[in-house]
């Protein structure tokens, strides 16, 4: 076995590992060269140590070079349905041997996972000050209201928030960011919703547009080519409704290699789909 040193430096690392255990581990004369008994002794819990050591080092380097890990994520549900899935593909193909765990989760459900570090990190919205967390920009949703296209409003380019508040509004409960965009602006405006229905889910306000109970306030990239020929979908304007999209993370925490580049993909995907 080559260990890549001289015999005199290998000498005396022998001699400071046998000072530092206090006992011999080699008996030497000019003929030949044995292990002592106490070095037999402990040979067999060296040699596992050292097999030990060299799988750590085997881990650590098929970690660092992507070969093998985990990555997991929180990620508010519409966001994962639309953006998410392509990006996990594409990590996929390049790394296989690196998992993948998706949690679709509400906004305070992925702060928390976020927070506890159940997950390496958010993509959500943190619209609060937090000291545990820490945001950076990933892309912006604009709000947009999605009606039937027979409603009256179908034939214009765009809706203001005023003439929305005179149809039966389809809104996503409190406690969501798609509806605290919306509060917040209605707030700022003093205006009121005339709300008929709130539901949990996005596919439930659509559902609801399709019967022609109203017209839902969501994000733009609720918009799916299958209901194209049945609903509209028109941008808000007076003033423009937008919630900021963004990646969540512990202050005192790195991420992962595999982690990170996850995070890299995820990042140039929200960047193309945006352009």
């Amino acid at each position: 076995m080559e260990l890549h040193i001289s015999q005199s430096a290998f000498t005396v690392q022998i001699r400071q590992l046998e000072d530092a255990l206090g006992v011999a581990l080699f008996d030497r004369s000019k003929r030949r060269v044995a292990l002592t008994s106490a070095a037999q002794e402990v040979l067999i819990p060296l040699e596992r140590l050292i097999i030990d050591a060299e799988a750590v080092v085997s881990r650590t380097r098929q970690i660092a070079g992507l070969r093998r890990g985990a990555v997991s994520l929180a990620v508010l549900p519409l966001v994962a349905a639309q953006l998410v899935p392509d990006a996990i593909r594409k990590f996929r193909q390049q790394y296989p041997g690196v998992s993948v765990q998706l949690n679709d989760v509400p906004a305070e459900r992925l702060l928390n996972a976020v927070r506890k570090e159940e997950v390496d990190f958010g993509i959500g919205t943190c619209s609060r000050v937090d000291r545990e967390l820490r945001s950076t920009p990933l892309m912006v949703d604009s709000m947009c209201a999605f009606l039937r296209r027979a409603h009256l409003l179908a034939r214009q380019e765009s809706v203001t928030l005023r003439e929305l508040l005179t149809h039966p509004l389809i809104l996503i409960g409190k406690g969501t960011s798609v509806r605290e965009v919306l509060d917040e602006a209605l707030g700022r405006e003093k205006l009121v919703a005339n709300i008929a229905y709130e539901t949990n889910y996005v596919s439930t306000a659509m559902g609801m547009v399709r019967a022609g109970l109203g017209v839902a306030v969501l994000p733009e990239s609720a918009a799916n080519s299958e209901d194209a020929r049945e609903i509209r979908c028109l941008p808000i304007t007076r003033p423009a409704l937008s919630r900021k999209i963004e990646v969540i993370q512990r202050k005192d925490r790195s991420l992962s290699p595999a982690a990170q580049q996850m995070l890299d993909v995820l990042r140039e995907h929200a960047a193309s789909s945006a352009s």
